[in-house]
Formats: C-alpha cells, sequence, structure tokens
C-alpha cells in the first residue's frame, strides 16, 4: 500500500495540461484524489466568449477519464472583490498591479485552500512550476516556466498543506506525460492573457470598466508627439501602442494620472528605465525577514533574471530598501520583486523564495 492512501488531495483543475498531469501524477502516486474546477469568472466581453465552460468541460473530461471525483467551487463573488477590484483600483491610480500573485494569495491557497480542507481534503494541489517543501516554495526545475514568482504571498502553512508535482519536471516532459496518461488535455494549447479572463487582453479589458480620455504623448523637451488614449494603459517601458511617428522607437518612462500625459523617450539609457534601487511596501516574507548585509537575489517580473542584492533597511521600518547589484530595466510601481536565496536543502536546480513585496 503507498504511503500516501488515504490522504485526499483536492486538485484545481483548469482544464489546462499542467493541472490534468498534476491530478494523474497524484493518482499515480497513490493519493485519494479529486478534481475542483475554480469558477472565478464567466462573464463575456465584446468579441470575446469566456472559456470557463470548455474549460470546465476539459477538466471534467480528464477527471472522468482518471476515474476521480470531481466538483466545482462558485468564488466569482470573491474573486470579482479580491483580485478583479484589486486590479482596477491599481490601474485607475496610476500602477501596474498584477492580479495573477492577488489570485494565488487570496483565491488558490486561501479561499480554495480553506473550502476544501472544510470538506474533507487534507491537503489541495495545483498546476504550478514550483516545489514546496516543509512550508517552503522554491523554483521549479523548469528555469522558462518557472512561477514562484507568482506564489511570493502564499503563506507558509498553506504552502505545507500544498503540492505541486509537476515543479519536478521541464514542461516538454509534462506534456509527454499527458500523452502516456492518455489525457485529452494532452495537446491542448496553454492560455494566454489575463489569468481568468483567457485570451482577452488587459487593455481591452479594461476598456469595459474603466473610463477613459485621450491625452498627450510627450518627450523630454516638452515636444507632443501625438496622442494616447488613456493614461492608464501605458507601463514604463512600453514600446508598442504608440502611435507616433517612424524614426527611432519610442518608450514609456512614466506618465501623469492627474494631466492625463504620458512620457517617452528614444533613448534606451534614458535614467527612468533603469533602477539600481528597489523601494518596496505591503513586503511578505514566508518565514523570517531577510537580514541585513546577506546576499540574495531579487526578480522584478515573470522570466526576469535573477540579480544579486542587498537588503539595506529593516523590514521593520516602514519601507524596504534592496540595492542591486546591476540595474534592472523598466522597474515598475505596482509590479512585485521578489527576494530568493541559494537552496542549501540539496533540491535540484533551486532557489527558496524568501518572500518580497510591491515596488512603489
Amino acid at each position: 500500500m503507498s504511503k500516501n492512501s488515504g490522504t485526499k488531495v483536492y486538485v484545481g483543475m483548469s482544464g489546462g495540461v499542467d493541472s490534468s498531469v498534476t491530478a494523474a501524477l497524484l493518482q499515480e502516486q497513490g493519493y485519494d484524489v479529486t478534481g475542483v474546477y475554480m469558477k472565478n469568472w464567466s462573464q463575456d466581453l465584446p468579441g470575446m466568449v469566456c472559456p470557463w465552460k470548455e474549460d470546465y468541460q476539459d477538466a471534467k473530461r480528464v477527471a472522468v477519464q482518471l476515474g476521480i471525483d470531481f466538483k466545482m467551487y462558485d468564488f466569482e463573488r470573491e474573486y470579482r472583490e479580491r483580485v478583479v477590484d484589486y486590479m482596477l483600483d491599481g490601474y485607475k491610480a496610476g500602477i501596474t498591479p498584477n492580479p495573477d500573485i492577488m489570485c494565488n494569495q487570496e483565491v488558490k491557497f486561501k479561499l480554495f485552500l480553506k473550502t476544501a480542507l472544510a470538506d474533507g481534503a487534507d491537503m489541495i494541489a495545483t498546476g504550478h512550476y514550483a516545489r514546496t517543501r516543509d512550508g517552503q516554495l522554491y523554483t521549479g526545475l523548469d528555469g522558462n516556466k518557472d512561477q514562484s514568482y507568482f506564489l511570493y504571498r502564499v503563506t507558509s502553512q498553506a504552502l505545507s498543506k500544498s503540492l505541486m508535482p509537476i515543479g519536478e519536471y521541464e514542461k516538454p516532459a509534462v506534456r509527454e506525460l499527458a500523452r502516456k496518461f492518455g489525457l485529452s488535455t494532452a495537446e491542448k494549447k496553454d492560455s494566454q492573457g489575463i489569468c481568468f479572463v483567457g485570451k482577452v487582453g488587459i487593455k481591452e479589458f479594461l476598456q469595459q470598466f474603466v473610463t477613459t480620455e485621450p491625452g498627450a504623448i510627450v518627450d523630454r523637451s516638452g515636444n507632443v508627439l501625438g496622442e494616447h488614449d488613456g493614461a492608464i494603459f501605458y507601463t514604463i517601458g512600453q514600446r508598442h501602442g504608440l502611435d507616433v511617428g517612424g524614426g527611432l522607437p519610442y518608450y514609456v518612462i512614466g506618465k501623469d494620472m492627474n494631466t492625463n500625459e504620458v512620457y517617452v523617450t528614444t533613448d534606451l539609457d534614458d535614467s527612468q528605465l533603469w533602477s539600481q534601487e528597489l523601494t518596496l511596501s505591503s513586503e511578505h516574507w514566508i518565514t523570517n525577514q531577510p537580514l541585513i548585509n546577506k546576499e540574495y537575489y531579487v526578480r522584478t517580473r515573470y522570466r526576469a533574471p535573477l540579480v544579486k542584492c542587498f537588503v539595506s533597511r529593516s523590514a521593520y521600518e516602514a519601507e524596504l530598501v534592496l540595492d542591486l547589484e546591476e540595474e534592472v530595466r523598466a522597474v515598475t510601481p505596482g509590479q512585485s520583486a521578489v527576494l530568493y536565496e541559494k537552496d542549501a536543502s540539496g533540491m535540484r536546480d533551486s532557489y527558496r523564495v524568501v518572500g518580497g513585496g510591491i515596488v512603489i
């Protein structure tokens, strides 16, 4: 008998290949697996039908193939309040929030975990490319797909009740496992765009919920170069979506929500495009606070390389300051900076996530 038999695991199944393989692997390892589809969003948008019904059916089909119980949890109201409203408020304030991070913090590893445990589960599992051990979070084996950046606000208590089995695999191997298990989602393409709406882009989504006015695109010399359709849509370092004339490409270096102006430059070395010091608010540490003058690594956006850094001020003060060994490009207020340290546990090719905070 497997050491895992009798341990009830509720797997968040989105209808994609990663969560499908997660369920299959845990079943193979002897766990008592139940699949759960989280209905977070069902609203159609102009020109875009929300794919939730299709995703639900794909998840259910895999559950039937595996012969496991299957449920749906309706979190739509809570999702709107905790994730969507948070995102909309951030954009209205002129920053660039990350709804995926908030979704993990508030829905998957808080609401889903609490609901599943109350429903009889011993643990939950997700299809994230990351690894957990003893209430700690580590990078996934596949450096290109590693999703630990999005998970830094999950608590140690939640991590101790969570499994992420595909963190031990690279993406091509996960596809191969799906084929080996004969799963109906084996060739399904990965979803793109916002975490909960499917293929719709962030601009198209925001346009349904915020009112914007055209405004000026202004260069370093104060020259008006053109017109934008709302400062809310632009973020630091952005190149595309600027309807200004030929020549060198322009990059966004700032914006003023009060005057509704977007500021741009053609100079890739412009000081406002680069940062070597970051100030963080809303810190979250999985266990302990980072130590002053200890060497850490920071990631300033998903898939960005790890950059060596030092904490120059105590996290017990109002704000945390990170001094980076090299400049990083296009650090944007509202985004997260995540701290890592080299893993001493012997886990292959991994870094431990210390925690992080919101860039201000």
